[in-house]
């Protein structure tokens, strides 16, 4: 690929899953040919809480070398792909502060016609999945992105519950499943792929 696609993945994990999904995408787009960054965006949660959990406290320590992610990374990306649990039928709070600190390169146009893509996991299956990954494309709509969803585009998709905006994993404490690994990786090549025909 005689350009390649910079792709920044961008998650927030509290126990896990959403950063087993972000390795999960970012192992498939280095496939495809990108070059990518991932990132984990700031915690905002109080320490005090953090170590009320031993779960939540083991992640904080098992990704404290991921970088976190900061506006430049999005503004040397021409791909971007959020993964975020599900809280109260929206991402959470660490993702939209995030998104939140974006406001300068949204005012001069640094977020426009990037594509864009996003993930997300929940604690059931109808606890909110597809209402967060519409929130995260709207926030997309409003900076002038292209809105990359999977759709129906594979046959895996079905497999892991047939969600056309996204992967979307019912996080249950478990490893990711086969089905789930592999339609986060045929989003992240999809993206990848789209990306590299649209420079």
């Amino acid at each position: 690929m005689p350009n390649p696609v910079k792709l920044a993945i961008v998650y927030y994990s509290t126990y896990g899953t959403n950063h087993a999904m972000a390795n999960e995408a970012a192992d498939a787009a280095r496939a495809a040919g990108a070059e990518v960054r991932l990132l984990k965006v700031q915690e905002t949660a109080p320490q005090a809480v953090i170590d009320t959990q031993d779960a939540w406290k083991a992640q904080q320590e098992r990704t404290a070398d991921v970088a976190v992610a900061s506006p430049d990374d999005l503004e040397w990306a021409n791909a971007i792909l959020f993964s975020a649990p599900t809280r109260f039928g929206g991402a959470a709070s660490q993702i939209r502060a995030f998104i939140d600190t974006l406001g300068g390169l949204w005012g001069t146009g640094k977020l426009a016609d990037k594509t864009f893509s996003a993930m997300t996991s929940a604690q059931n299956p109808n606890g909110g999945q597809e209402t967060t990954l519409q929130t995260l494309y709207i926030t997309a709509m409003h900076w002038g992105a292209i809105l990359m969803p999977p759709g129906y585009t594979d046959p895996v998709i079905f497999a892991s519950g047939g969600n056309p905006y996204g992967a979307s994993v019912t996080a249950n404490g478990e490893p990711l499943s086969d089905a789930d690994k592999a339609t986060i990786r045929h989003q992240a090549k999809r993206l990848v792929d789209v990306t590299a025909k649209l420079q």
